[in-house]
């Protein structure tokens, strides 16, 4: 039985790591064809029916440009850089659960790879790793404007690692435990965001920032450094840098469906258990669509305003929706189940407080 188990865990490994790269290439034509429409273009739509290959001839061009490496370069680390940053967009896919237990061959079968118990602690850790790919290009580039980039990046990771840290210890409490996989169980009467909105918020927001997804995307800011971290790319090696992006906003899109609106979770998906999967896409359609309508109304904030805006803004609302969190857990259980309705409200408030803090602070053109 352990060869059939191992043979499970392969094929489960090779479904999630060839749905995410195909999932990158469309979600390249999702957010320029969306672009596009926010925009009054139409992006592409020459390559295949209604442009649908456009990201496979992208993907052609990539595999035969000429790859560049700066004579001054560290090359190995060089080299190794854009797969440090690519791996682990991928690995950490390995604990969301993307639906509920099948039946195959006479086999219950489960739609995650693996259930850790610590599964929150599991992506943390994952997610942090990824930022030493971008330092080590921009380092071993030996180029000023790839240093900058890299060196970007790390202050912005250290600034909203510790956010996004705090908003999913509002999923713990609320689901009253570490697992992604209980964590989603627990929202079959309701999902977290409607008892946590700001929540859900501010980790979405912490998300962004961590993917350097506009208008968090200072690490390559084409204005002011050029392209940033992957200034000297070029081929494959800036192709692995683009797949890792767009496959991280699949993942912390997941990672934000599962832990704030319900996952796999819909209805008739106890008697369907395939359905699991398509509400989970339908969700990360979306969140995604929200994340590219970000990118085309929003502009790019000022370095300084970015960090401050991640200490003395998200940073204070993160901890106060947390304590607010557990209080209203806490009188639920040992006063009132109703005193719970106090915690969105609650949380609400203070994130009124904290925006009319940054319209007080753009008001007055400093966050000092």
């Amino acid at each position: 039985m352990d060869w059939i188990l191992l043979l499970e865990w392969a094929i489960k490994s090779l479904v999630l790591i060839f749905t995410l790269l195909i999932g990158f290439g469309y979600l390249t034509y999702y957010e320029r064809r969306f672009l596009a429409r926010l925009q009054s273009r139409l992006g592409p739509n020459r390559a295949g029916p209604f442009g649908l290959m456009q990201w496979m001839a992208d993907a052609v061009k990539l595999i035969f440009k000429e790859e560049l490496t700066p004579k001054s370069a560290y090359k190995l680390v060089f080299f190794l850089a854009p797969v440090v940053t690519m791996v682990p967009s991928i690995v950490i896919a390995g604990v969301i659960p993307w639906g509920p237990p099948v039946t195959l061959f006479g086999r219950e079968i489960n739609q995650y790879i693996a259930d850790v118990n610590v599964g929150v602690i599991y992506l943390m850790s994952i997610a942090s790793i990824a930022v030493y790919g971008i330092v080590l290009a921009g380092w071993s580039s030996n180029n000023k404007y790839a240093m900058m980039g890299g060196l970007r990046s790390t202050a912005q990771m250290i600034s909203y690692e510790l956010t996004l840290g705090l908003a999913m210890i509002v999923a713990i409490l609320l689901g009253n435990s570490m697992s992604l996989v209980d964590i989603v169980e627990a929202q079959r009467n309701g999902w977290f965001f409607l008892v946590q909105p700001v929540g859900a918020a501010i980790f979405w927001v912490a998300t962004i920032a961590e993917v350097n997804r506009h208008p968090f995307d200072m690490p390559e800011a084409e204005q002011e450094i050029v392209a940033g971290y992957h200034t000297e790319y070029s081929g494959m090696k800036f192709a692995l840098f683009f797949m890792a992006e767009y496959q991280k906003m699949i993942v912390v899109s997941a990672i934000l469906a599962t832990l704030f609106f319900g996952g796999y979770l819909g209805p008739g998906v106890d008697q369907f258990p395939w359905l699991g999967p398509i509400y989970m896409f339908a969700k990360l359609v979306v969140l995604l669509g929200i994340m590219i309508w970000v990118r085309a109304s929003w502009p790019r904030i000022r370095y300084d305003r970015l960090m401050a805006f991640g200490w003395k803004v998200l940073l204070p609302l993160a901890l106060a929706v947390v304590f607010i969190t557990a209080a209203g857990i806490l009188m639920a259980q040992d006063v009132n189940p109703w005193l719970m309705w106090l915690t969105p409200i609650l949380s609400l408030v203070a994130g009124w407080i904290a925006v009319l803090t940054v319209n007080r602070a753009i008001r007055r053109k400093s966050y000092a």
